[in-house]
């Protein structure tokens, strides 16, 4: 009894030790700990970590710890970044650079503290009045007056070739910085070239094969292969994407650093006659043949949304800022597309077909007609505010050759148009509109001859002619440079999306008229 109500003893002091000690002498030896620490000083070796402390004083784990939670917890701010957030962060870095920029044009450094402020001050003033001003004219509230500072040309001046192509040419587009054009014709040939020296670059179409691991589908109808001939060009406004249409009913993109082909979107079941991307953005709308608008994403190279409403062929389409596509098409009518509300404005024009159109604001727009009428829309009235008829008469005998005796569209021919009735043949036809961004100086073209520039006024003035720029051939397409210094023309010796007419007389290819201003 006496030995089972022993109590149990507790180990001295001295035994305490000598099991600590064989603990200890365990973790020391376990290759797990040994490891463990070497992988951690490989660690601290490799990342080149110098401590103010002695070389023989080590980290301490905890303060590894903190350290790598504090690591994590900055990774995972930086992953969770919310767009609003993002947006802050952009606008926070922009408004550095500016006062970077202002701060190293001052020509020298102001001692008083007080003068030094105040000159913050106005930087931050002027500041503030360049990024209103920017927003003013991207959504086109403001124009830049520059019509009227354009001063007539002397009769030896003129258009200049830049570029030749063995084809007509079907569509032109400007980088955003003015420095590059593009090109291309009905022979599927797209050019890039420089503005200055006139040097030029092909882009090269892949293989079938390739064509097919980039999305395009197999040719459909009576096609055995794709077609190269191209109608329309679209540049982003980050200067990285290129795409292209026509005949094979597919959108191309290219990337213009290397020009190569990246994506092919298929989807559309006619030809893309037409193609823009909405400034400042990736998105990108294409029309076609077959009634549609389509919606992509060229980042993502990913389709979005179909919008329907046209009741024919889509011939030209345009956007600015805003989330707004403005199209014209065969049955006569152009299309205003809200697109985040889903709805449309449907503007019929009085008579004739409409060819062309481009925004002049968010809420102005120019078209051109198959007349040779030029009209001006508000997007508060359904018909024109302002029509400019017989804008391209084309009156004096020309020599081209005709293909056949009639148009498709049963217009008279040139021979037997009276002056005082509208222009209606295809020397006439205003082909293509263009508007310098946020400005009041627009230009047209056609095939009689001449390019004619306008000044936009008010919506009582309407739009008053300035001068012609004489140039021979088909204009099938116009762009302004964004400083409004000179105007690129696309030319060839018929129409843009077909031949109804041909003047040989003309050259294919891509010209440059300088516009001097006062």
């Amino acid at each position: 009894m006496a030995g089972k109500n022993l109590r149990k003893r507790k180990p001295s002091s001295q035994q305490n030790k000598d099991n600590n000690k064989k603990r200890f002498s365990s973790i020391s030896h376990d290759p797990f700990f040994h490891n463990s620490d070497s992988k951690r000083r490989n660690k601290f070796d490799d990342e080149d970590i110098n401590s103010s402390d002695d070389e023989g004083e080590e980290f301490d784990s905890e303060g590894e710890k903190e350290a790598v939670a504090v690591e994590e917890d900055n990774e995972e701010e930086i992953t969770e970044e919310t767009p609003a957030e993002k947006k802050k962060r952009l606008a926070e870095a922009f408004l550095d650079r500016m006062r970077a920029r202002e701060k190293r044009e001052e020509d020298e450094e102001l001692e008083d503290e007080g003068a030094r402020r105040e000159r913050e001050g106005e930087r931050d003033s002027l500041i503030a009045k360049i990024l209103q001003q920017e927003q003013l004219e991207e959504s086109g509230r403001m124009r830049r007056a520059i019509a009227s500072r354009v001063q007539k040309p002397e009769t030896t001046e003129g258009f200049r070739f830049l570029v030749k192509h063995r084809h007509p040419v079907t569509a032109v587009a400007l980088s955003e910085d003015d420095t590059r054009g593009f090109s291309a014709s009905k022979d599927g040939t797209i050019f890039h070239w420089d503005v200055n020296s006139g040097k030029t670059e092909k882009y090269l179409w892949p293989s079938d094969e390739v064509l097919k691991s980039h999305g395009a589908k197999d040719p459909q109808g009576r096609a055995t292969k794709h077609s190269k001939h191209v109608l329309a060009l679209a540049v982003s406004s980050d200067g990285r994407y290129l795409a292209s249409g026509g005949l094979d009913r597919h959108v191309h993109l290219w990337d213009i650093r290397t020009r190569q082909h990246v994506q092919a979107f298929p989807g559309h079941k006619g030809p893309v006659s037409c193609l823009t991307f909405r400034q400042g953005t990736s998105e990108l709308f294409s029309g076609s043949f077959d009634r549609s608008v389509k919606i992509w994403n060229a980042e993502d190279r990913t389709y979005i949304n179909t919008l329907f409403g046209h009741q024919s062929e889509v011939l030209t389409i345009d956007s600015l800022r805003k989330e707004r596509v403005l199209t014209v098409g065969r049955d006569r009518t152009m299309h205003l597309w809200k697109v985040p509300e889903e709805s449309q404005l449907v503007f019929r024009a009085p008579a004739s077909s409409l060819e062309c159109c481009c925004f002049i604001s968010n809420d102005e727009f120019l078209s051109g007609s198959d007349d040779g009428s030029i009209e001006h829309w508000n997007i508060l009235r359904k018909k024109p505010v302002h029509i400019i008829r017989n804008a391209h008469a084309s009156l004096t005998p020309i020599n081209f050759e005709q293909r056949h005796n009639g148009l498709s569209n049963g217009h008279i021919e040139n021979d037997a148009q009276d002056s005082e009735k509208p222009c209606s043949t295809a020397l006439s036809w205003v082909s293509s509109v263009a508007v310098c961004r946020s400005s009041d100086l627009a230009a047209s073209g056609a095939g009689n001859g001449s390019i004619r520039l306008w000044k936009i006024e008010s919506e009582s003035k309407g739009i008053c002619p300035l001068f012609e720029l004489p140039l021979v051939g088909f204009v099938n397409s116009l762009s302004f440079a964004k400083s409004g210094r000179f105007l690129i023309a696309g030319v060839g010796q018929e129409p843009r999306l077909g031949r109804w007419e041909r003047n040989a007389a003309a050259g294919n290819g891509i010209a440059l008229y300088r516009l001097e201003l006062s």
